[in-house]
């Protein structure tokens, strides 16, 4: 998230594979102004509904209960500022969203969580943390 710190101000950001939303609640803490959260999965959703509640962020917060893909393949072109995903390390997803934003950026920045072992389509920067990889694309409009 310091690596996007400037970035967050005023951003309109999209927390793709939101799980519990950290990364969008994170976002809208340091001064983002919406965040779309992505999620699919029963548990989680409930658990991301309850993260907002908590923070008091539903005037901030849209829920999209979708799958992360078929979401992005509907997006236009920047239509956001920030965009976070968190795919599972094995589904592929990684790839395929990093493909789809160099294709047609949806967002502004995308930073993509993924394994150290994968590695992602274009030139995008990669930051390693053990076993935990990070790729920032930043468009060029």
């Amino acid at each position: 998230m310091n690596i996007l710190q400037l970035d967050l101000p005023g951003a309109r950001v999209l927390d793709l594979y939101a799980g519990s939303g950290a990364l969008g609640l994170e976002a809208l803490s340091r001064g983002a102004i919406a965040a779309d959260f992505v999620e699919k999965d029963p548990k989680s959703l409930r658990g991301l509904q309850e993260n907002i509640e908590a923070l008091g962020a539903q005037d901030l917060a849209t829920i999209h209960r979708k799958s992360a893909i078929p979401f992005a393949e509907g997006l236009g072109a920047l239509d956001f500022d920030v965009a976070f995903a968190d795919p599972p390390y094995t589904s592929g997803e990684a790839q395929r969203l990093a493909e789809r934003w160099l294709e047609k950026p949806f967002s502004k920045v995308l930073s993509i969580e993924h394994s150290a072992k994968e590695a992602m389509a274009g030139h995008g920067v990669t930051r390693k943390y053990g076993s935990t990889a990070i790729t920032f694309y930043r468009s060029e409009e």
